[in-house]
């Protein structure tokens, strides 16, 4: 079998109301979504998608003619025009969903197969009155979900932090309350430095009170003495991070440091399919969870599900859902004929087609 094209294609939906995300200075009033299709002579067609696949244009033809099953010489030629380019694992997810089609299996069994459906947390993007947030989390709560993620903004916490509050007041211990600082990394013109490290102790401290799953992205992934050192400071919290490094010795380096307790590497951001599976066994033999990030459109949760469910990753997936912030899966999935949800047990199950299981709209 060899590779006969590739297309990229760009697809973008109008967000009215639009979609208000806490780690984004500016309101998203468009939303866009690059599908790329890797076509063979053999007939079998591969999806994939998740970043935006910018600047791989002069390098198609370092696949043409190619073996799409051959998938670590193919991850190795990503990784070495990646090293010139983007970010291109959509192209990996692809060749998976080939591998899956020629072999009549689920990607995820392709992937260790421990699991065909795994346990969502809900979550949100936007910052929201308190109230809101309650009444949120106990919805939340009668459609099945386990958990939820709560963003707290480090520069204006009070919000946030009441939020936290409410949350865990409304709900108890019915779900698993998870908080994200959004602090490791920028979007694109945002200049504003990191809070420091004094300021964002204090708050991780008064955090902890509310007992939350684990704290998200509190520091820049290059501070490994800060994520250490909370961790020290607050034992039994765990220090969440890694969305999106796409370097595995770095995220090595940062669990090795006793820096991270979960690390959420996207298969489809940062890390590929293939380094992300050696990545979450490493994990699991050093006792830390692995839970990846989702938060690309529903190709891109798909990949990662696929994955997660193949390695055991857990004890949730993150689920982007936030109607208070503009947020739902019909937005999300717009690429798929039909968005993914959760079943009313909480779980969201694997697509059980051979390959990724993916139907798309565009």
């Amino acid at each position: 079998m060899k590779i006969t094209e590739i297309r990229v294609s760009e697809h973008e939906i109008e967000l009215d109301p639009p979609m208000h995300a806490a780690w984004d200075p500016d309101p998203r009033r468009r939303f866009g979504a690059t599908a790329v299709r890797v076509e063979t002579d053999e007939g079998v067609v591969g999806v994939g998608s998740g970043d935006t696949m910018a600047g791989f244009a002069p390098h198609v033809g370092h696949f043409l003619g190619t073996d799409p099953l051959a998938i670590e010489p193919q991850v190795r030629r990503i990784e070495s025009v990646a090293f010139h380019g983007g970010r291109f694992w959509p192209l990996e997810v692809a060749l998976w969903d080939i591998v899956g089609q020629v072999a009549g299996l689920p990607v995820s069994v392709l992937f260790g197969g421990v699991a065909d459906r795994l346990p969502v947390y809900a979550s949100w993007c936007s910052v929201q009155p308190p109230q809101r947030r309650a009444d949120d989390a106990a919805e939340l709560v009668d459609r099945g979900f386990r958990a939820v993620k709560v963003r707290v903004d480090p520069r204006d916490p009070e919000p946030g932090v009441a939020s936290v509050a409410a949350v865990r007041a409304e709900v108890g211990e019915r779900l698993d309350v998870l908080v994200d600082l959004n602090q490791a990394w920028r979007m694109p013109g945002d200049t504003r430095p990191p809070v420091e490290l004094t300021a964002i102790r204090r708050l991780v401290r008064r955090l902890v009170e509310y007992a939350p799953g684990w704290i998200e992205e509190p520091l820049p992934y290059a501070d490994v003495a800060g994520h250490r050192l909370l961790r020290a400071e607050n034992a039994g919290t765990r220090i969440a991070s890694g969305e999106m490094l796409d370097d595995a010795a770095q995220v090595r380096a940062l669990v090795e440091a006793d820096a991270l307790d979960v690390v959420q590497t996207d298969v489809v951001l940062s890390l590929g399919m293939a380094r992300t599976r050696r990545l979450a066994e490493d994990l699991a033999a050093r006792h830390r969870r692995f839970t990846p990030h989702t938060w690309s459109n529903g190709l891109g949760l798909l990949a990662n599900l696929h994955v997660a469910a193949g390695v055991g990753a857990g004890p949730y997936l993150e689920f982007p859902y936030d109607p208070a912030g503009g947020w739902t899966p019909e937005r999300r999935d717009f690429l798929l004929e039909e968005p993914l949800w959760p079943a009313p047990d909480g779980t969201l199950a694997v697509p059980q087609a051979p390959g990724l299981g993916a139907a798309l709209s565009v």
